[in-house]
């Protein structure tokens, strides 16, 4: 990618949760923005949305949308990229793309930009964007990896938006019907099971042969390839919780020795992207309305494991649509910007 001044930018899916998210945080970043292209299917064509105080027409989108496009940032779901995606990179366009199409394609970088930047060097015209939960996963693992983690076993407690509109749109519906009969949550593509407002549910995406859901073996097999270690040990239950926005996550890790809480707490306080807050005793601990509207990932309740002397446990919060998505696709193609012409 050449080196510009300003940039000619394509958002697809830009009328979806992720989409808005990402014009927006192409504002507040105040990404060298010249052209814009709002794409979307064509249902959403049409629909006008607003980028520094302009409004812009959505387009159905086609393979000509992309011709003299520098960056093209995805969130249409994994068959639109599969589409689309690789006639944007014939037509010049690096495609940052948010869905799980291509994140664990050997050829494809999967990059958190606090994690390893680098890998963006080695793009072939696509760069994966990780799953929401993995990003604020391996933002808080990264700076713990020169103690030796063994281990990690996260829970999730994942807000409905992770799902996009449709899961912000259900719990709303159930929230306002709530006792008014029993109501259905879209627990994954095609599936509805039991109430979600006012309810928990352990399942996030379809399950697998394995009992694992799909949810749950990203996490292991796209913090591996991120955090460049094939056999790191990951152990995942992912829960869907009745919250819009922000993703939580229980996580323990086990080093390779004793490592005190002290130590991680005050590596974490040194660490790009990451806010410590973690004072119990006056209240004080991450939580999802803290991170919500940010791009930082939120790390608190740091404590000694009760009988292992190698392993620590935090609490790790962050907003899926901004550092789980948005946020994290527009820092990516602003290492695009910064590696541009070298």
């Amino acid at each position: 990618m050449n080196r510009k001044d300003r940039y000619t930018v394509a958002v697809l899916g830009a009328t979806g949760a992720v989409g808005r998210a990402m014009l927006s945080t192409l504002e507040r970043r105040n990404f060298p923005v010249g052209e814009l292209r709002l794409l979307a299917s064509p249902k959403s064509a049409g629909q006008m949305l607003e980028f520094r105080g302009q409004k812009i027409a959505v387009r159905a989108v086609e393979e000509s949308d992309f011709e003299e496009v520098d960056i093209a940032l995805f969130s249409a779901g994994a068959s639109a990229s599969q589409m689309y995606a690789p006639l944007a990179v014939t037509k010049g366009c690096v495609v940052v793309d948010n869905s799980s199409a291509f994140r664990m394609d050997p050829q494809v970088p999967l990059v958190v930009p606090e994690v390893n930047p680098r890998a963006v060097l080695d793009h072939k015209g696509i760069i994966a964007n990780p799953n929401c939960s993995t990003i604020q996963l391996v933002v808080a693992l990264n700076p713990l990896a020169q103690f030796g983690i063994e281990h990690v076993s996260v829970t999730t407690y994942q807000a409905v938006s992770g799902m996009g509109q449709k899961g912000i749109d259900a719990l709303q519906r159930e929230t306002a019907n709530f006792g008014k009969g029993t109501t259905l949550f879209p627990v994954a593509d095609g599936e509805v099971h039991y109430p979600m407002a006012f309810n928990v549910l352990p399942q996030c995406d379809v399950f697998l042969e394995n009992g694992y859901t799909k949810e749950e073996m990203k996490l292991v097999h796209e913090s591996r390839k991120i955090l460049g270690q094939p056999k790191l040990h990951v152990s995942p239950t992912a829960v869907r919780v009745p919250v819009v926005y922000g993703h939580s996550e229980v996580v323990s890790v086990r080093f390779a020795e004793r490592v005190s809480a002290q130590q991680v707490r005050t590596r974490l306080q040194e660490a790009l992207g990451v806010v410590v807050v973690d004072d119990p005793l006056h209240a004080l601990y991450p939580h999802p309305k803290m991170a919500e509207g940010t791009g930082d990932t939120y790390v608190g309740r740091i404590r000694q494991d009760l009988v292992d002397n190698q392993t620590v446990w935090m609490f790790v919060v962050a907003d899926n649509l901004l550092k789980g998505a948005a946020w994290n696709a527009v820092q990516i193609a602003e290492l695009l910007v910064d590696q541009a012409g070298n």
